[in-house]
Formats: structure tokens, C-alpha cells, sequence
């Protein structure tokens, strides 16, 4: 099965069920960005519900596409991002044991120009801690075929006749081939505030569970699926 997503800064469990159901995940790079996309932003557990931690980007690539968006280093937003993450989850059950490492990935974001490599390179290593071992192939718009134009096209690269598709993404119905709707339903889990707020980024869950993270993407799986095995993701 296809998955055809729009790149985000911090994947959500809606987005990895959309990810983990497909043995081909691409990637639409090569859309125009977005202000009210998820390419530069994620969403986290606060004490009064949710917030976005944000990447900033150039206001002049607003009309780029997403591979062309370039982080904005003019001023250092690391260390107030890092600081935000602290404050909402040092009382998280693992924030202490992966903040070392999680720190130093996003410190790794002064190396980059363009916001991409980044969030590829740091949602790779979620994965890892997450012990998400994705069998299925990750493909980018912008390193691949030209534009979707028609049904052959996408018959030919993909060999399916049918993918599934996040909201978010750039729709090809006129194609001619088939956009499925995945059931979803969010799974609850234990959060380190009262109550439960769904659609928080994965590391809400992985400050909070750590390496028994399994017990709720396990239910992500549909029945049968083999995609998840253990081990390391390379989105």
C-alpha cells in the first residue's frame, strides 16, 4: 500500500498509523509551503492543553516549496525551543534519559540550511528511540519522478491502484487512481498532565513511555501488518 503525505516537523500518531500501514511512504516535498502546514511546527503538552514548538523559516520563501524552505539562523531559537521542552515535560517518566540526546539533535539544526535534511535527519532517530523498525521504502517528491500528471504515471511508479493519503497532502483524485481514508482512532495513553489531549507530536510519548512506547504504536498496527518489527526507521 501507497501513503501519500506531506512532510512534517515531528510526526503524530495519526502520522505514523499513516506511515506504518504502507510499504511505500512519498513524501510531497515539492508542494508550495504552507504558514498552516506542519513543516515547521509541532505540537506538545502543556499544563493548559497544547502548544506549538516551531522551526523558524525565511518569510521571503513563503511562496518556495517545501524542499527549498530555509531555516531562519538570524537568531538563536535552539535553546528557547529546548527550554519550552524542559519546562512541560522534566516531570515526564524519560524526559532525563533521551533529553541529552534529543538536545543534541536539535542543536544539529545550526548545521543546515534548509529545513529537509533536518527534520529527516531528526525524525530518523525518533524513530530509533521509538524502536520503529520500518520495513516499507521513504520517497521524496523532489528526488524522484516529475509532478503526478496522470493515472499512468502514478500506476507506473508506484505499481498501485489505490494509496492512502493525510488531509494535509495535495490531493489526485483528477489521477484517476483511488485516495482511501485509514481508520483512525487515537489511542489514549497516560500523559504527564490530567486529562488527555490527542494529537500531540510522538515525543509526548516518548518522554512519557520511553521504551514501552510499543504498548501504544502497537495499536496503530492493523491486523496483520508486519511493517514494525523493532529497530531503527530511516524516514
Amino acid at each position: 500500500m501507497l501513503s501519500i503525505l506531506q512532510p512534517v516537523f515531528i510526526p503524530t500518531l495519526r502520522d505514523l498509523s499513516l506511515i506504518l500501514h504502507a510499504d511505500t511512504v512519498y513524501y510531497t516535498d515539492t508542494e508550495r509551503w504552507s504558514r498552516k502546514s506542519r513543516v515547521h511546527r509541532a505540537s506538545i503538552r502543556t499544563a493548559t492543553g497544547t502548544a506549538y514548538i516551531h522551526i523558524p523559516v525565511h518569510s521571503e520563501d513563503r511562496k518556495k516549496t517545501i524542499h527549498q524552505l530555509r531555516i531562519d539562523q538570524q537568531t538563536d531559537w535552539i535553546t528557547p525551543l529546548l527550554r519550552t521542552l524542559e519546562f512541560n515535560y522534566r516531570n515526564s517518566l524519560y524526559f532525563d534519559f533521551y533529553e541529552p540526546e534529543i538536545a543534541a539533535l536539535f542543536q544539529s539544526a545550526r548545521e543546515h540550511i534548509t529545513v529537509m535534511p533536518f527534520i529527516r535527519e531528526l525524525n530518523q532517530n525518533l524513530f530509533r528511540f521509538l524502536e520503529l523498525d520500518y520495513n516499507g521504502e521513504f520517497l521524496y517528491s523532489s528526488e524522484t519522478a516529475p509532478k503526478l500528471t496522470g493515472p499512468e504515471q502514478i500506476r507506473e511508479l508506484f505499481q498501485v491502484d489505490s494509496y492512502y493519503q493525510d488531509p494535509s497532502a495535495a490531493r489526485y483524485h483528477h489521477l484517476g487512481v483511488n485516495p482511501k481514508l485509514l481508520p483512525f482512532r487515537h489511542p489514549e495513553y497516560r500523559q504527564h498532565f490530567s486529562g488527555f489531549r490527542a494529537g500531540c507530536c510522538i515525543l509526548d510519548l516518548l518522554f512519557q513511555y520511553g521504551p514501552e512506547s510499543f504498548r501504544i504504536t502497537d495499536k496503530l498496527r492493523l491486523p496483520g501488518n508486519s511493517q514494525i518489527k523493532g529497530g531503527s526507521g530511516k524516514p
